[in-house]
């Protein structure tokens, strides 16, 4: 018997007509967009379905685009195949359909949420991100504390893939450092500020406030959070505040599920970001992907068999 988990994908994973297919084919799938239309005052299914792609990638269009679209792969799975799995977990804003998944928020609740956490973000100006390929954390960490200013790890993504976020200034000393002791690549991120950095505290406390007035249950679902790699089934409210300024440790997360014995991941949301980071994490484990009809009916089809 294999042991299963989901994952959800954040922002970067968007592209112009996500979750059309699915909107089509599964009434599951349909209502979950219906029902983001509604709650968030916009159509965010025309967003997804027609674009522009210069409007969906906004954050404050991204975040509730690829939510809306990842719990869609999940309800359509559901009415497919009942399957409950043994973790959850998501990256960044992908960590609120882990939520949903588990029990831990209602469908309404998820898109509150996600649109707040997105209209703070995005509010929030200054500081730049970059992507550092094909080296080590202690090389990164290094080349950190030589600048002057403010630097910090976003996201752990996989061993070779490491973001860095914080000053502008302080972000490109350390990719000119990387350079010059060999790291062959460094790419400047397009995003409108240093998400999860300092420059986000402000974002993360605005946000614990209004999650105090949000229902949040336990989770029936162990849920693998982004700031510490940990199973958790309660007290979330904090660590949804502290999340949009810490670090996301995914790397941390998804060996973590490996070490308790999970051997496949489905990946349900649009394309295939989470995939490609798992392979260069554990080249062993299966993931398989939901964000269409034929990726869902071969998803389906594999995990019958098993």
């Amino acid at each position: 018997m294999k042991k299963i988990a989901f994952i959800f994908p954040g922002q970067g994973s968007q592209s112009v007509g996500m979750g059309h297919d699915l909107y089509e084919n599964y009434d599951s799938a349909k209502l979950v967009f219906d029902t983001a239309d509604r709650v968030l005052g916009k159509s965010i299914s025309k967003l997804c379905f027609e674009g522009p792609e210069d409007d969906l990638k906004q954050t404050i269009n991204t975040q509730p685009a690829i939510l809306t679209t990842s719990i869609a792969a999940l309800e359509a799975l559901k009415t497919k195949l009942n399957i409950t799995p043994a973790y959850v977990a998501g990256h960044s804003l992908g960590e609120y359909a882990a939520y949903y998944t588990a029990g831990a928020i209602s469908l309404e609740n998820a898109f509150k949420l996600i649109q707040k956490r997105a209209e703070l973000m995005s509010e929030t100006k200054g500081g730049s991100m970059a992507a550092v390929l094909n080296s080590d954390e202690e090389t990164i960490k290094a080349c950190m504390e030589q600048v002057n200013g403010y630097v910090a790890i976003a996201n752990y993504n996989s061993p070779k893939q490491i973001v860095i976020t914080g000053d502008e200034n302080a972000v490109k000393q350390t990719c000119d450092l990387l350079l010059e002791k060999g790291v062959k690549r460094v790419v400047p991120l397009a995003v409108s500020g240093a998400f999860h950095s300092e420059f986000m505290k402000n974002a993360g406390e605005q946000f614990g406030e209004f999650v105090k007035n949000i229902d949040v249950n336990e989770a029936k679902i162990p849920v693998v959070t982004n700031v510490d790699a940990e199973f958790t089934t309660s007290d979330f409210k904090e660590k949804m505040s502290k999340q949009i300024y810490s670090s996301v440790h995914w790397t941390q997360s998804i060996e973590k599920m490996i070490e308790n014995g999970v051997d496949t991941f489905v990946e349900l949301g649009n394309g295939t970001v989470l995939s490609g980071l798992n392979r260069k994490i554990n080249s062993e484990i299966t993931t398989l992907n939901v964000y269409d009809k034929t990726s869902l009916e071969n998803t389906v089809k594999i995990l019958s068999e098993v």
